[in-house]
């Protein structure tokens, strides 16, 4: 379901400052060079977090302010990436541009919508519904099994509850469809067996050198003495299944729309 960008309610800040930027671009006929450097669901949740803040002033395309049009994705005072989200974070003192309460998630996106802006229609773009894809996560995903979001749900998997907060958008679809390619190495299953035979499976928690603590399939605590296993080993496979086939592109974008309102306490 296409998702209808509303003007903002709250979003005098990001608007001021992506304007103090765009005051500085380069001229009109400038064009976009970006295509192909930024992960589609980043662009797409760029769309969003725009259209919620920002589209009341400037408009869908970017350009209702006179002297101001995000389209030329060019900014003198942010060559780079990491540059654009400074400023957009940070503000720049003494002027009429202040800081932004923007979580990393919606600073990469935004910095992939404003980049790639001028060639894409965003008419064409569909935004995941995130009731729907609750639903899913809880439903057909099965994804409560492992994950937790709060107080629900199981430990075995890390939890999800401020994962709209610490990972990309493009991170997460790319979980959907390529767990393993998108795992981080501190969420990497731990197969530890004793000298009895013991096998243990789990997620690490803490490692050091003479111990490591895990949270087996059962969801138990367990402090294992290094000396005292026979083999350790990290794997580098992911536990959590692809679901590629299992669930549709439509319903992989609502849960992906779901899991970027996780956002935790902020």
């Amino acid at each position: 379901m296409r998702r209808t960008l509303q003007p903002p309610t709250f979003g005098l800040s990001i608007a001021t400052a992506l304007g103090l930027l765009a005051l500085t671009t380069t001229p009109l006929n400038s064009q976009q060079t970006h295509a192909g450097e930024y992960a589609q669901a980043d662009i797409t949740y760029g769309m969003q977090v725009y259209g919620e803040t920002c589209v009341g002033c400037h408009g869908p395309d970017g350009d209702a302010i006179v002297g101001v049009n995000f389209r030329t994705g060019q900014f003198r005072n942010a060559s780079s990436d990491p540059d654009l989200i400074e400023i957009i974070r940070d503000g720049i003192p003494d002027t009429a541009m202040p800081p932004g309460n923007y979580d990393r998630s919606e600073l990469t996106a935004l910095v992939a919508y404003l980049r790639t802006m001028g060639d894409i229609d965003s008419s064409n773009v569909d935004i995941g519904d995130a009731v729907r894809g609750e639903t899913i996560y809880r439903g057909k995903g099965n994804c409560a099994s492992c994950h937790r979001v709060g107080p629900e749900g199981s430990r075995v998997a890390p939890s999800l509850s401020n994962i709209g907060a610490i990972r990309s958008a493009g991170s997460l679809a790319e979980s959907l469809v390529d767990p393993t390619a998108a795992m981080l190495p501190l969420n990497r299953t731990v197969r530890a067996v004793t000298q009895d035979g013991t096998l243990h499976l789990g997620r690490r928690l803490n490692e050091d050198t003479y111990t490591v603590q895990m949270i087996n399939e059962d969801e138990r605590l367990l402090s294992l003495v290094k000396d005292d296993l026979r083999e350790y080993t990290i794997l580098t496979t992911s536990a959590m299944p692809s679901f590629a086939e299992s669930l549709t592109e439509q319903e992989r974008a609502d849960v992906l729309a779901f899991l970027l309102t996780l956002k935790g306490m902020r």
